[in-house]
């Protein structure tokens, strides 16, 4: 999987219809979070999860608090049979300080 700055996450976001893939507590994820993600747990990306398999078939953009646990997430994904996935590089933290907008505050 790749790594992408928030700039690069865009134009990605921009190309397809690339699944954002939030895996910030629930807490967090409603102080504010990049706008169409949705809010999966880690604990719950894996074969059984309906949401996680239907995101596998296409582009996924892997989203945490500060871009670490992101990374568990998307070699999940992979070794679930997901071909393209991407961490966003430090995460919420980073796209916040890029300036970038988020919803749901």
């Amino acid at each position: 999987y790749a790594e992408l700055t928030p700039t690069q996450a865009v134009c990605k976001m921009n190309q397809a219809e690339t699944s954002v893939l939030d895996i910030s507590t629930a807490a967090d994820f409603s102080k504010g979070h990049i706008s169409g993600a949705k809010n999966i747990p880690l604990s719950r990306i894996k074969d059984t999860d309906p949401e996680t398999n239907k995101m596998k078939t296409g582009p996924i953009l892997v989203v945490c608090k500060n871009g670490n646990s992101a990374h568990q997430a998307a070699t999940r994904l992979v070794k679930l049979g997901a071909t393209d996935v991407a961490v966003l590089k430090g995460g919420i933290i980073q796209w916040k300080a890029d300036q970038f907008p988020l919803t749901g505050k």
